[in-house]
């Protein structure tokens, strides 16, 4: 990996701690996870006509993105309703690289380095310790921390298929900026027919839909361009350094505590990226 795609996949990570946190700052949860997805679609149609035309062999990975990503939002938005930023966000983020490695090992018979390994125990111990973490009301967070986990298992999924989707399509602006259009239109079909009025409610939801949008589009376009050109693999333990972003923000800016569980889970779990990055240079 580059210095180059390394500095944009950093870039991508504190852009995805900023758009995380508007929602989970927010009072309505789900409006302004709609207001953020509305706002990813918007950047879309915006950019399409500048990004070239996506190959058709890629299609099928832009459905099944689109409905990959519609499940992490739902589930994301489930667990900040009880669990905190600074746990549920470590322990979704920090899933990802380790149900990739579980997956190539279990399903692809991919071989692992004494390195690698090690480097999975320790962002599994992280998330293992964050579940355990006691949320603004001093209270554990079990289901907070389930929630987060299967999120988790979203994320590695939609960045294994938008890898190879972006791959396929020969272009990653133009096969994202169509998923987040896909994205936009299923997330607000199925939230207006869970709950009337909710996508007028997330086009109120102004700063979530302008910033939380703008940031959350920039954001993963720029790891759909990095898949392009390093191993996801590589680019997906990198960009969990977000969790360090994640801390700050719901510690200084949402008042939630800092506890030593989560500082250390949150070390192991960006010390497990790292390490899992340097034993692919």
């Amino acid at each position: 990996m580059s210095a180059g795609i390394f500095a944009l996949v950093l870039l991508a990570a504190l852009l995805h701690a900023v758009w995380n946190a508007l929602v989970k700052g927010g009072s309505d949860k789900s409006a302004a996870m709609m207001a953020v997805v509305i706002g990813q679609g918007v950047a879309g149609l915006l950019v399409l006509p500048f990004a070239p035309a996506p190959d058709l062999a890629s299609l099928p990975y832009m459905i099944l993105g689109m409905l990959l990503h519609i499940g992490y939002q739902v589930f994301l938005v489930a667990a900040y309703r009880i669990g905190d930023l600074t746990q549920v966000y470590p322990i979704a983020r920090g899933a990802s690289p380790v149900i990739v490695t579980a997956v190539s090992v279990l399903l692809l018979g991919v071989a692992f380095s004494a390195q690698e390994l090690i480097a999975v125990a320790m962002i599994a111990g992280g998330i293992a310790s964050m579940s355990l973490a006691r949320g603004t009301a001093g209270l554990v967070q079990g289901k907070a921390a389930l929630l987060a986990l299967v999120t988790g298992a979203f994320i590695a999924s939609y960045s294994m298929s938008d890898g190879l989707g972006a791959r396929l399509a020969g272009t990653a602006l133009g096969y994202y900026a169509w998923v987040s259009i896909l994205n936009t239109v299923g997330f607000a079909a199925l939230g207006g027919l869970l709950r009337p009025g909710l996508v007028t409610a997330g086009l109120r939801q102004v700063k979530s839909l302008v910033i939380g949008g703008g940031a959350s589009f920039v954001a993963y376009a720029l790891v759909v361009h990095a898949f392009t050109l390093a191993p996801i693999a590589l680019v997906t333990a990198l960009r969990e350094t977000s969790v360090v972003f994640a801390l700050g923000i719901g510690v200084l800016f949402l008042g939630e505590r800092l506890t030593p569980i989560k500082v250390i889970a949150t070390l192991a779990t960006v010390a497990g990226a790292a390490l899992l990055r340097m034993a692919h240079l």
